[in-house]
């Protein structure tokens, strides 16, 4: 459909409302993960009805370009047929079996195909998952409890990643949630980002492992200094402690190898998520043959789960790298991503950031090449541009804080109405 047939100035949310109202009554907060009720940005989430490509349709009717895709997954874009297919003919044999299948075989193979750090790779459901299982393996090798973390990057919510940043200095912290005992956050170390100089404040010989987003994008997008993420490799090498690369977002996301082949720069460790499962719940972790086989039943590091490896999210997965793989994709992506985060730019007041086909826009008026700069951002100013894209028919992510994906599915006549859309919003600045 044509966005600009569309009667996008006079959208009505009556459903939505009608819907978050009663959700509220049986689901905290009404929806099951936080985001997703606009704190970030105020007013009500609308609830969708469907999607197909580059676009949601919302219960009201509304129809939107789509830059969330389900928070990264859908790179492909929503319904695509090959995915579609894939897990109708894998439903059709069984939804979970509880015993190995030959979609895990495939699709591990795929990813290590991809990422020549990852000799094995175990699957799992979700990112913080995957997450949570590598830390417990880098105790596990190291036999050592500290690990490093860095502000503002979002590994989960298990309970020794939810810890708040330090004053600026290497300080252990204290929880950033309820319920998370203090004794874990003790055992969490804090550092900020791009900063070299902080990495020698740290005994490394006391420190399992660190991990960090290669590509920072839970407090908008961040791009890593090259020396600084060299830096961290080299420390963690130094001393045998063991390096996480978390590219459960910017995996398969800013090039067919992620952030290793972008950077140069590999992990002993990686987790991956989003994009594998092609929409479907799925997380993964992999590394160095001699660190994953301390994993059970080989080893003495425990990890289990009753979905694990599901022929649904396997099929899913499969059906989304083999098309990802194409010839020419991932140079679309990166031109397409290209021609938008430009013509924003020009448009919208703020500070820009891109890597490959991630991308935000601050608003602020100082570079952000950290946690404490990205919160110098105007939330309220956000929020106002937020909605006032969405009203004009393009979906961002409800929060400052987030960013924008783009898919093969989002066409040149797509990033031309969303730039016309970015004009009108401006308006409301």
């Amino acid at each position: 459909m044509n966005l600009l047939k569309l009667d996008i100035t006079n959208m009505k949310h009556d459903y939505s409302e009608k819907l978050f109202r009663e959700a509220q009554q049986i689901i905290p907060g009404g929806v099951n993960s936080p985001v997703r009720a606009f704190r970030g940005v105020g007013g009500t989430p609308f609830f969708t009805q469907r999607a197909t490509g580059p676009r949601l349709w919302d219960v009201d009717g509304n129809e939107y370009i789509d830059y969330v895709g389900s928070w990264g997954p859908m790179i492909l874009g929503h319904a695509h047929p090959k995915v579609i297919q894939a897990v109708l003919d894998a439903a059709r044999n069984g939804t979970s079996f509880g015993t190995p299948n030959p979609l895990e075989i495939r699709l591990a193979k795929l990813v290590c195909e991809a990422y020549p750090s990852i000799q094995k790779v175990r699957f799992v459901n979700s990112g913080t998952e995957a997450t949570m299982s590598a830390i417990r393996l880098a105790r596990g090798f190291t036999k050592r409890d500290k690990i490093v973390k860095f502000d503002g990057c979002y590994h989960g919510h298990a309970d020794s990643l939810l810890v708040k940043a330090g004053s600026g200095a290497a300080t252990f912290d204290v929880p950033d949630s309820a319920g998370v005992p203090a004794d874990f956050a003790r055992n969490t170390l804090t550092l900020t980002l791009n900063d070299v100089a902080g990495l020698k404040r740290v005994n490394w010989s006391e420190i399992a492992c660190a991990i960090i987003e290669p590509v920072p994008g839970n407090m908008g997008l961040i791009p890593l200094k090259l020396a600084f993420l060299q830096a961290l490799r080299q420390v963690t090498r130094d001393v045998g402690a063991l390096l996480i690369l978390d590219e459960v977002m910017c995996g398969f996301r800013v090039a067919k190898g992620g952030a290793q082949e972008l950077y140069g720069v590999t992990g002993d460790l990686t987790t991956l998520g989003k994009i594998i499962g092609g929409g479907l719940p799925v997380g993964a972790f992999g590394g160095r043959t001699d660190i994953m086989d301390l994993l059970a039943p080989n080893g003495p590091v425990y990890q289990a789960g009753t979905l694990s490896g599901n022929p649904l999210a396997m099929a899913a997965g499969i059906a989304t790298l083999e098309e990802l793989f194409q010839p020419g994709h991932y140079k679309t992506l990166e031109e397409r991503s290209a021609a938008l985060c430009y013509g924003l730019k020009k448009i919208v007041p703020g500070y820009h950031a891109r890597v490959g086909s991630k991308f935000c826009v601050f608003f602020t008026d100082v570079p952000v090449v950290d946690y404490a700069t990205a919160k110098t951002c105007d939330t309220k100013k956000y929020g106002r541009y937020f909605h006032a894209m969405m009203e004009n028919g393009v979906y961002l992510a409800p929060s400052q804080f987030e960013v924008g994906f783009m898919s093969l599915a989002h066409t040149e006549a797509d990033i031309e109405a969303t730039l016309r859309a970015a004009r009108e919003a401006v308006k409301t600045l």
